[in-house]
């Protein structure tokens, strides 16, 4: 455990594995012309069209947690880099859909085995990927980012402080 940590907050453990992940990613990405918010937006796409999906920029943004004006802008990036097709959603007008192109496939694919290789060390201290407390801890993360948090109650804490 590293120094300090068994003080930390859960939150700043949580903030600390983020900020690792993150730097993690960018630089194992860097060499394919990527960011880790470019990775994260494209991995998606590369998982969502393998269930048939074409999700459109307010979908992915939903399902990546990024700000669908930040999604906005690394689509254009990308389609500017010939990895990304963009188009109007013949159902909704106002909508634009995401697509990889196939050099955009390719780089995932790319991608996506060098950051297998990053979780596996990752998770070494766990088991590995596949071990059962790997698969607890995931499903703990899952359990995290599903609850809900209910802004006005910390709004009004804040409030109460400030009095």
């Amino acid at each position: 455990m590293s120094q300090g940590s068994e003080k930390a907050t859960p939150g700043f453990l949580v903030w600390r594995l983020s900020m690792k992940w993150r730097v993690a990613v960018d630089r194992a990405v860097a060499p394919l012309g990527l960011t880790h918010a470019q990775y994260s937006l494209m991995a998606s796409l590369y998982g969502m069209r393998r269930t048939g999906e074409r999700p459109s920029q307010r979908r992915l943004a939903d399902h990546t947690g990024l700000e669908p004006l930040y999604v906005s802008k690394l689509a254009r990036a990308l389609e500017t880099a010939g990895l990304l097709e963009r188009t109007r959603d013949p159902r909704d007008p106002r909508a634009v859909q995401l697509a990889l192109t196939e050099q955009g496939h390719e780089v995932t694919g790319r991608a996506i085995k060098v950051v297998q290789g990053l979780l596996q060390q990752l998770l070494a201290p766990l088991g590995g990927l596949d071990s059962p407390r790997a698969r607890e801890f995931t499903h703990d993360l899952a359990t995290l980012l599903d609850a809900p948090l209910d802004h006005s109650a910390v709004d009004s804490e804040s409030d109460k402080e400030q009095s």
